[in-house]
């Protein structure tokens, strides 16, 4: 990961915008979509800044001077000049998708958006918003904060209660809180690795490795692919698989 991925909070805060033009038209629509306030130039109070300017050294002398006075850059179409990018994105509100290939490129990062924008339904914002209504009846329903967990989980798996690629999602969350349906039962999966490359997991693999709550591995499992699991997924060094298995899915992996 080149880049750290942040969404950052603008409403009613001030941004600077140097420039004019269709670029900087195009950067003022996104901050005003974001609910952020546009100054041109530096301004007290003020975080983060954008340069829209064609001339290089223009570009390069404004960078400059905003950031010597405390703000985050970023130069348009300058990947170097800049302390961060804007990705390409998926409105859902108040679900976001941001695609970023670190400035490499802007006509590929546009690609895999519209690529997701066809998958993605258009209530899915709606039943992000159900989802947090809906806190404090799952806190009750299931108090230990694992449980709960698993039972989202289950719900939102392909074909579950909650699929987020199902239309009718968000109208569901009513019906399977008054459900008996539980958290999904504890199971066990075996991953032989053919490669120490994480490219080269199989869908199976990559998509468990997303779900897993713990995985079993020897300590010759390369970091890159532990990378792929989930960042609170418990990780367990051991030579061989463990002899029962913990509440949730857990994983062995092998070379």
């Amino acid at each position: 990961m080149q880049q750290l991925p942040i969404f950052l909070n603008l409403a009613g805060r001030t941004v600077v915008l140097v420039g004019e033009g269709e670029a900087a038209d195009a950067k003022a629509r996104l901050i005003e979509r974001a609910g952020g306030r546009i100054v041109p130039g530096w301004e007290a109070g003020a975080t983060v800044a954008f340069v829209a300017l064609d001339d290089e050294d223009a570009a390069r002398a404004a960078a400059d001077a905003l950031r010597a006075g405390g703000l985050l850059v970023n130069v348009v179409d300058r990947p170097a000049l800049c302390d961060f990018t804007t990705p390409a994105i998926v409105d859902r509100a108040p679900v976001t998708i941001a695609i970023g290939t670190g400035g490499a490129s802007a006509g590929l990062a546009k690609a895999v958006r519209q690529r997701i924008e066809a998958l993605l339904p258009a209530r899915l914002g709606a039943l992000a918003a159900a989802l947090h209504a809906a806190r404090d009846v799952m806190k009750a329903r299931w108090p230990a904060a694992a449980d709960r967990r698993r039972a989202i989980d289950a719900a939102l798996a392909p074909g579950g209660a909650l699929d987020p690629l199902a239309d009718d999602a968000a109208d569901q969350i009513e019906a399977w809180l008054a459900s008996d349906g539980a958290a999904a039962p504890s199971r066990f999966e075996a991953i032989r690795l053919t490669s120490a490359d994480p490219d080269e997991l199989t869908l199976r693999a990559a998509r468990l490795l997303g779900e897993a709550d713990h995985i079993y591995h020897p300590a010759t499992v390369p970091a890159a692919i532990l990378a792929r699991a989930r960042a609170d997924a418990a990780r367990h060094i051991a030579d061989t698989p463990p002899a029962a298995s913990p509440p949730g899915l857990s994983l062995w992996l092998a070379l």
